[in-house]
């Protein structure tokens, strides 16, 4: 079983950087956008990646919830 609590673990930590890497990426977008006098089109786009990137993340966490859904029985 601790082989199978790492691998949760170590999923969890990919995660998290991950919903962290998009939240970075998507502040650090919306800035540049507003100082590079971006079109809203451009941006929306930037947006619409971000949520994709979100939308993965908790595609991720339901699959990692479903592992470890496993180990109670």
């Amino acid at each position: 079983m601790p082989d199978r609590k790492d691998h949760i673990a170590r999923q969890g930590r990919t995660i998290a950087l991950l919903i962290a890497g998009v939240g970075v990426l998507w502040i650090a977008a919306t800035a540049l956008g507003g100082a590079l006098d971006w079109t809203q089109r451009t941006r929306a786009l930037f947006d619409l990646a971000a949520l994709a990137g979100f939308g993965l993340a908790i595609w991720m966490i339901y699959g990692l919830w479903r592992d470890s859904q496993k180990d109670k029985d």
